[in-house]
């Protein structure tokens, strides 16, 4: 095998395993994201709120008094 085949063998290889790896990493992440953003909006809009959610306004609220 020649150097200039084993050149652009790798370089290919290296371009398609990179840009699908990273590509598959940020669609999972990206949905990841969607999926509790989509839960969190629908949470907020109960009428009774989970008690997680309760528990996450008191600890925000205790962190950053309002101001004013």
């Amino acid at each position: 095998m020649s150097s200039s085949t084993l050149f652009w063998s790798a370089g290919i290889g290296f371009f398609v395993g990179f840009f699908f790896g990273v590509g598959c990493a940020l669609a999972v992440m990206y949905s990841i994201y969607l999926g509790g953003y989509r839960a969190a909006i629908r949470d907020s809009r109960l009428a009774d709120p989970p008690e997680r959610y309760r528990n996450a306004l008191e600890k925000l609220s205790r962190e950053n008094p309002p101001q004013g």
